[in-house]
């Protein structure tokens, strides 16, 4: 079986993870799927190349290797609802982010499916970061963990009208201290090329299971999401092709946004 994962250790204190990139289906859970399961959708594509400055940076990445529509790595393993009251998709979705059914009614994956797909996918990548988490740590004193997203920019499902740009989640501020999201903000006020970009702080996504599982301020593990309008950076109908022209206007802002990641956790700010 493929690795559950790719990772790549960095030398600052910062983990950026991408939970929600993968696009592989294995072909015993391809053969239970239908055919819409295949477009794969509801990718957070290209994340990978459009963070391209991680590495010059020092952070460490932490890449998702499987689609989200074989297990979902942010969501709880009990499949708690992130969200109360409002419609979500679960640990092992069975239907897209448009309502289309992802499995025949007498496929749907049961218990016993879901149980092997936490243990074959949802370990690993969970195993990496915490570990990873916890050796920053060791060897800084301070780390902080970007949960980097991105969704069209146009959910009926999930919100009215269209997403800000920039969707930065910090649990109501529980997954890191207030001072990390203060920085961000002040980097958006700071970089010029911020200016053409809505954003907001906590608004409909709050972070996923990652951030408010992994940020704990009090042992200085901070936690941030972002949830990233794919207008601002490709292409939001098939085939979802990547726009340089776009990425590239973007990826300043980014940079910034994680170097003051960096500086907060070194203690510059």
């Amino acid at each position: 079986m493929t690795a559950a994962f790719h990772f790549q250790a960095g030398t600052v204190p910062l983990l950026i993870s991408m939970p929600h990139v993968g696009t592989s289906i294995a072909p015993e859970v391809a053969a239970q799927m239908l055919p819409v399961a295949a477009e794969k959708a509801d990718t957070d594509w290209h994340l990978p190349l459009l963070y391209n400055m991680a590495q010059g940076l020092g952070a460490s990445v932490l890449v998702a290797e499987y689609s989200r529509y074989v297990i979902d790595l942010n969501r709880a393993p009990d499949n708690a609802n992130l969200y109360p009251g409002q419609d979500t998709t679960g640990l092992c979705p069975v239907d897209t982010f448009h309502k289309q059914a992802l499995y025949a009614p007498d496929q749907l994956p049961d218990q016993a499916e879901v149980q092997r797909r936490i243990q074959h996918y949802w370990q690993p990548y969970h195993q990496q970061l915490q570990r990873e988490l916890e050796r920053l740590l060791a060897l800084h004193g301070r780390v902080v963990l970007w949960d980097a997203h991105s969704i069209a920019s146009v959910v009926p499902r999930f919100f009215e009208g269209r997403l800000p740009d920039l969707n930065f989640g910090t649990a109501d501020q529980k997954s890191c201290a207030p001072a990390l999201q203060q920085a961000l903000a002040d980097s958006l006020h700071s970089t010029p090329a911020a200016a053409a970009y809505s954003h907001v702080f906590n608004g409909r996504f709050k972070g996923g299971y990652i951030t408010r599982h992994y940020g704990q301020p009090e042992r200085h593990i901070h936690a941030v999401q972002l949830e990233m309008s794919q207008c601002v950076y490709m292409n939001e109908a098939a085939p979802y092709a990547y726009r340089p022209d776009l990425a590239q206007q973007v990826q300043p802002v980014l940079q910034a946004l994680l170097s003051s990641c960096i500086a907060f956790a070194q203690g510059e700010q």
